[in-house]
C-alpha cells in the first residue's frame, strides 16, 4: 500500500481548491471560496490548503507531493501558441494575455514561494482529474466516466473507461472553442445573470419556458435555432456556431451582433423576466439534454458499459442527469458532489496516489462528502457568548428541532464538518417542512433573497424514497432531478418544481446520523419524512463555513431557530 500524503491544488480560473489524501484515503477537502467569502474564488487557494493540512494534522514539509489540477505547458501550447500560428485574432490575445501567459508559467515558482514547499508538485490533466473524482469513489468496478464543462487545458469533455482502477481516454475530440458549459455561461450572461456562476439559475428558469414557440419576428422555434447554435459533429462531437456565439475572438463578448439581431437585446439584471427568456433557457437545456443522451446511448451500445460517472461543471445539471436516469441507459450513475472545478482537487490526489502503486488503485464506495471545516462545541460556545446570544443545550435536541420545523420554525442548521461541493446536504442546511406551497415563497423572499422562480430541494429518509419519488436509485448527494409520485404531490408542494420534479437528497443514516435523526422525528410528528433543505447562505455568497458566519446569517435573515452544534438559539 503506497503510504504517501499528498495535497491536490486548482489555482487558476475559478473554484480554486484544496483537497488531502492520506494513505488513499481523502481526509479532507475545501473550496477556497468558504473562507475569503467571494463565490467561486480565483484567489490561490492558501486558507483551503491551511484548513486541510490542520484537518490532517500535518504541516506542508510532511507532504509528498502536490498534485497540481491541470497541465499549464499543454494547456499553453494549445490555448494560446498553436493557434497564434493560424489564426490573426488568436496571435492578437496572446499579447493581450502575456501576463496571464506569464503568471501561468511561473505556477510551480508561485506554488513554492506561497507555501514554502520544497517537495515534488506535479501537474495532472483536468478532465483526467474530473474523471477520477468520479469514478473512483463510485464504486463501480467497470464504468463509463463522461466530463464535461467550460474548458479543460484545451479540451471541453472527454470521454474515459474506468475498468479495474484503470482510466483509459475514449474520446477527447470536443475542444475549445466548442464547449457545452461556455455555451451555458453565454446564455446565462445574455439573461442578465453572471456566467461562471449563476449557471443554475438558468436551468431552474427551463422548466417556465417553451422551447417550441415561435420566435418573435422570425419564422422559426426556439428550438430550431438551438439547434444551429449546438450542432452535431459526428457520433461524439459537436460545435459552436461561431456566427452566433463567441467567447473566443473577445474576452467577455460571449454573443454576436446576430445573435441580438434574431433574440434582441441582452437582459439586464434588474429587467423584467419574460417568457423571451424563459423560452431561450428551455431551448438550451433541451438542446444539452438532446445532444448528450443521444451520445451516451451510442456510447452503451459501442462499450457495453453498465455504469455511469459524471463530473465536471455540466454534472451539476441535476435536469441533465435525471433526465440520464429515466432514459434507463444505465443501471446506476453516480454524479461527483463537487462536479465542478474544485472537485478536480480530489481526482488529482487520487490520480498522484495511483502513481506510487504497483497495482492500480480500484474504486470503492464512498458517499461521503462532509470533508471541510469543523469545530468543537467550545469554538461554537465562544462564538455564541461573543455574539451575546442567549442559548439552550437540550436533551432532546432532535425532537426539539422537529417540532419547531412542524410549527412553521425556518431553522439555521450548523452540524459536523462542511460538505465539499456546492450543495448543503444536512451540515451547513437551512431546513423547513415541506408544505404548504408558500414556504418557498417564504423563504426565497425572506430568507434567501433570491428569485421567487428558484425551486428547493427535498431530503427524504432513503427507505421512503421510492414511496415519495420515481427514482429508481439512490441519490445521496442532491444531484438527480426526478418526478415526485402523483399522490404525494399534496404532501410536500414548497419542494416540487414548475415540472413537478424535485432536486433529491436521500439520506442515510450510516451517512448523516443526524440529520436522519432530525428528518425521522420530524415523521413522528408530521407523517411525513421529507424537509425541506437548503443550503445555509443568501444569494450571492457562499455557504457559511464558521459559526460566526452561521451566527450573522441568522442574525440578518428571517431564520427562527439557529440549531448550531448541541445548541439552540431562538429569535423571540
Amino acid at each position: 500500500m503506497a503510504n504517501k500524503k499528498i495535497l491536490g491544488i486548482k489555482y487558476g480560473g475559478h473554484d480554486t481548491a484544496a483537497t488531502l489524501l492520506i494513505n488513499g484515503k481523502i481526509i479532507a477537502a475545501c473550496p477556497q471560496e468558504r473562507f475569503s467569502y467571494d463565490k467561486h474564488s480565483k484567489l490561490f487557494p492558501l486558507d483551503a490548503i491551511n484548513e486541510c493540512l490542520k484537518i490532517g494534522k500535518l504541516k506542508i514539509s510532511d507532504l509528498d507531493e502536490i498534485a497540481f489540477v491541470n497541465d499549464i505547458k499543454l494547456l499553453l501550447r494549445e490555448i494560446y501558441f498553436r493557434p497564434a500560428l493560424e489564426d490573426d485574432n488568436r496571435l492578437n490575445y496572446v499579447f493581450t494575455d502575456l501576463e496571464k501567459i506569464k503568471h501561468a508559467y511561473n505556477t510551480e515558482n508561485i506554488i513554492r514561494k506561497k507555501l514554502n514547499y520544497k517537495g515534488k508538485i506535479k501537474f495532472y490533466r483536468h478532465h483526467l482529474c474530473h474523471v477520477a473524482s468520479a469514478y473512483y469513489p463510485s464504486g463501480f468496478k467497470n464504468a463509463l466516466c463522461i466530463s464535461i464543462d467550460g474548458r479543460g487545458e484545451y479540451e471541453t469533455g472527454m470521454i474515459v473507461t474506468g475498468k479495474k482502477g484503470k482510466l483509459k481516454i475514449l474520446n477527447n475530440e470536443n475542444v475549445y472553442p466548442h464547449s457545452i458549459g461556455l455555451l451555458y455561461s453565454a446564455i446565462t450572461h445574455y439573461l442578465g445573470w453572471r456566467h461562471h456562476c449563476d449557471e443554475g439559475i438558468i436551468m431552474g428558469l427551463a422548466p417556465y419556458g417553451n422551447y417550441n414557440q415561435i420566435v418573435p419576428g422570425t419564422k422559426k422555434t426556439y428550438k430550431n435555432y438551438f439547434s444551429k447554435i449546438l450542432i452535431e459533429n459526428g457520433k461524439l462531437g459537436y460545435k459552436i456556431n461561431p456566427e452566433l456565439i463567441d467567447f473566443y475572438t473577445a474576452r467577455g463578448r460571449w454573443i454576436t451582433e446576430k445573435f441580438i439581431k434574431i433574440f434582441g437585446k441582452k437582459r439586464e439584471y434588474k429587467d423584467k423576466i419574460t417568457a423571451h427568456h424563459k423560452n431561450i433557457a428551455a431551448a438550451l437545456q433541451n438542446r444539452i439534454e438532446q445532444i448528450i443522451i443521444k451520445q451516451l446511448k451510442f456510447l452503451k451500445r459501442k462499450t457495453g458499459m453498465k455504469k455511469l460517472c459524471i463530473a465536471g461543471g455540466v454534472g451539476l445539471n441535476c435536469s441533465l442527469n435525471g433526465k440520464i436516469e429515466r432514459e434507463k441507459i444505465f443501471d446506476e450513475i453516480f454524479v461527483q458532489p463537487a462536479s465542478g472545478d474544485d472537485g478536480c482537487t480530489l481526482g488529482a490526489c487520487l490520480l498522484a496516489h495511483n502513481t506510487y502503486r504497483k497495482k492500480s488503485f480500484e474504486p470503492k464506495k464512498n458517499l461521503n462528502s462532509y470533508l471541510g471545516s469543523r469545530f468543537s462545541n467550545i469554538e461554537i460556545i465562544k462564538a455564541l457568548k461573543k455574539s451575546n446570544l442567549k442559548f439552550t443545550k437540550p436533551k432532546n435536541f432532535s425532537k426539539l428541532v422537529a417540532d419547531k420545523i412542524f410549527h412553521n420554525k425556518i431553522i439555521g442548521w450548523f452540524q459536523g464538518a462542511a460538505e465539499f461541493g456546492p450543495r448543503a446536504l444536512g451540515n451547513r442546511s437551512i431546513l423547513c417542512k415541506p408544505y404548504p406551497q408558500k414556504m418557498k415563497d417564504h423563504l426565497n423572499n425572506n430568507v434567501k433573497f433570491r428569485e421567487s422562480f428558484r425551486p428547493f430541494a427535498p431530503s427524504v429518509l432513503e427507505e421512503y424514497q421510492k414511496e415519495y419519488f420515481e427514482l429508481k436509485q439512490n441519490s445521496p448527494h442532491m444531484l438527480i432531478a426526478c418526478k415526485v409520485k402523483k399522490n404525494k404531490k399534496k404532501f410536500i408542494p414548497a419542494v416540487v418544481h414548475i415540472d413537478d420534479t424535485c432536486r433529491v437528497q436521500t439520506v442515510k443514516k450510516n451517512l448523516n446520523k443526524k440529520f436522519y435523526n432530525l428528518i425521522s422525528d420530524f415523521k413522528k410528528i408530521s407523517g411525513i419524512p421529507v424537509l425541506l433543505n437548503t443550503s445555509f447562505n443568501v444569494k450571492g455568497q457562499p455557504i457559511v463555513n464558521t459559526p460566526q458566519e452561521a451566527i450573522n446569517c441568522f442574525k440578518k435573515t428571517k431564520i427562527d431557530v439557529l440549531a448550531i452544534g448541541n445548541y439552540i438559539v431562538e429569535k423571540k
